[in-house]
């Protein structure tokens, strides 16, 4: 015995089908032979019978005589017409095959848009309606258009987002740029490239004032304005010890080990100096200058006059401490504040040469709900990193501080964060834990990392997978070949039984041969689909819905196109030539 079997698709063809096309070009030409005839009868003459295929039948015996030539003319060309029309569809059909995306074939067995229909613009218009944010246009945070049905999916203003993008896939160019042009309030964006600023610059400024806060020169951005640090930490030990924290976590991952001393001795000496510039008025850099000074016990005097005793006491003891000691804590410490050593980066957290600039109040920049500030860092240096990480954890408490004590616990307007490349920019150890409670607060973090690697470089792997399983809405915009974090997507994707139809032979005669059916489960998406995800496609999970596939929708087919494109000929680096896009290549 030997038998094939083979997979039908989700629109199989058997013979049946087959059959029944056949049957149907046979009616057709009947239906044209006839037409021809009739056209062709005479006035007077007797009219073919009604049925094309009574008279097909009457012609074979006889009962019926053809028109004659002009009949035939008629008939051919009636049936050249029917040809023609035919092939014209059949060649519009296949040219659309092509066009189709390979993976839309999954499509049957993903969320149907009734599946979805609380994140829809009616779904969310809903939700923004029951918690206070009726007002507010959009009615959320764009995801794309469902595939199946082109329906817009949105998150609402208490969802969070976390994105899986690879590089050159569309993230900045259909979910950065689109929802900061349409926030309707304060945004916070972390990146490492100025193209987002280029872009979204004038639209923003429409809004309220634009910040751009620069230390490493990623968009030729001059230090017209600054921001002190020590006004979050404000003369109190926690605000001092989490500064410290956030600082001292840059350069050491959560997962690898550190010194069982040194590292834990610092941060708490950082903090205490932090503290202790902080309540005597000074700027961040004479924390540095402190840690290059071991025997200095000003701090000490600080926090005692102050009412620290603890804190001095724990200062004192470090400075009291064997000489090898103490190098050790102190040493460590200025490690982790090497960056205040930078004047790129000082000029920007402290009045520097120009005191009379604008210093930027968090507090004003949350209560406003008008301004937007962009922190850029390198991707590789992350001198900045400790700033940036500083400044975004300052402006996400206050805005659950002032959220809290809001009508309905949340921000009059919603607040939106987008954390472009975060692992590098803004690795803030406490964001996974934070993740779902800021959506409570009106608060709309967007989270955007290149891999899943990249996110447990930052958090480890128990806190990435914290910060995906706290998101509301997943995506995945492809060009990621982590087959690891592929296998969970496809394994989320469900299964499906496609057809099979085996075929056996017999040995003994040749021309007999038995059919089998069946079926067997199969994942809907499987890793190399999700490998070679086009561009212009997302696979989008929501929570308490089934994954859907849907459409990217790229600013250049937005409503702010025109601004945009505006935005970046005016701010965009010289020379510009076509590559500002009609659809141009924004990452």
């Amino acid at each position: 015995m030997s038998a094939t079997t083979r997979r039908r698709g989700p629109y199989p063809f058997s013979e049946l089908h087959v059959l029944l096309g056949l049957v149907v070009v046979a009616f057709l030409g009947c239906g044209v032979v006839w037409l021809g005839a009739y056209l062709a009868t005479p006035a007077g003459a007797p009219k073919p019978p009604a049925s094309p295929i009574t008279m097909i039948w009457h012609l074979r015996n006889g009962r019926y005589t053809w028109p004659g030539a002009k009949a035939t003319l008629y008939a051919s060309l009636l049936g050249a017409a029917f040809l023609s029309s035919a092939l014209m569809v059949g060649v519009s059909v296949l040219l659309r095959k092509r066009r189709r995306v390979k993976i839309d074939r999954a499509i049957p067995y993903l969320a149907r848009p009734r599946d979805l229909m609380a994140t829809t613009t009616r779904g969310v218009r809903e939700t923004a309606d029951k918690i206070g944010y009726g007002h507010v246009d959009p009615p959320g945070v764009a995801v794309g258009r469902l595939v199946r049905g082109g329906q817009m999916l949105w998150g609402s203003w208490e969802d969070m987002h976390v994105d899986i993008w690879g590089p050159r896939t569309g993230k900045t160019s259909a979910r950065a740029i689109p929802n900061i042009v349409a926030a309707p309030g304060a945004v916070v964006v972390t990146s490492n490239k100025r193209d987002v600023v280029d872009a979204t610059r004038n639209s923003r400024a429409r809004r309220g004032r634009v910040w751009v806060f620069d230390p490493q020169n990623q968009a030729n951005e001059p230090p017209s304005w600054y921001w002190d640090p020590l006004e979050y930490v404000n003369g109190k030990i926690t605000l001092a010890v989490k500064t410290a924290s956030r600082i001292a976590s840059i350069n050491r991952a959560e997962h690898v080990r550190s010194d069982a001393y040194f590292e834990p001795a610092a941060e708490e000496l950082l903090a205490n100096l932090l503290l202790a510039a902080s309540l005597d008025g000074r700027v961040i850099t004479a924390v540095y200058t402190w840690l290059t000074r071991p025997a200095d016990d000003a701090p000490v005097r600080i926090l005692r006059a102050h009412g620290h005793t603890l804190s001095a006491d724990s200062v004192l003891a470090i400075v009291s401490s064997p000489e090898r000691q103490r190098a050790g804590v102190y040493g460590t410490a200025a490690q982790m504040a090497s960056f205040l050593t930078a004047p790129s980066m000082t000029e920007w957290v402290t009045p520097g040469s120009d005191p009379s600039r604008p210093r930027f109040r968090y507090k004003e920049f949350v209560r406003d709900a008008t301004d937007s500030l962009y922190l850029l860092s390198e991707e590789t240096n992350k001198m900045a990193a400790p700033l940036i990480t500083v400044f975004t954890a300052a402006l996400a408490e206050e805005a659950e501080n002032q959220g809290t004590a809001g009508p309905g616990g949340r921000l009059p307007t919603p607040m939106l964060f987008v954390l472009d490349e975060a692992a590098n920019v803004c690795p803030w150890k406490a964001l996974p834990d934070k993740y779902s409670h800021f959506g409570s607060r009106g608060i709309v973090m967007m989270t955007i990392l290149q891999s899943w690697a990249q996110g447990v470089s930052a958090w480890g792997e128990t806190g990435m997978a914290k910060l995906w399983g706290a998101a509301n809405v997943r995506v995945y915009g492809g060009g990621v070949l982590d087959t690891k974090f592929l296998a969970d997507l496809s394994s989320a994707s469900g299964v499906f039984e496609p057809h099979t139809v085996g075929v056996s032979y017999s040995t003994s005669d040749v021309w007999k041969r038995n059919i089998s059916t069946g079926s067997r489960s199969e994942p809907v998406l499987d890793v190399p689909d999700l490998a070679s995800l086009p561009r212009g496609r997302a696979f989008v999970q929501v929570s308490g819905s089934p994954p859907a596939l849907v459409r990217t929708v790229p600013w250049w087919d937005g409503d702010h196109a025109t601004e945009i494109r505006a935005s970046l000929l005016e701010h965009g680096p010289a020379p510009r030539t076509e590559a500002v896009p009609g659809k141009a290549s924004a990452a």
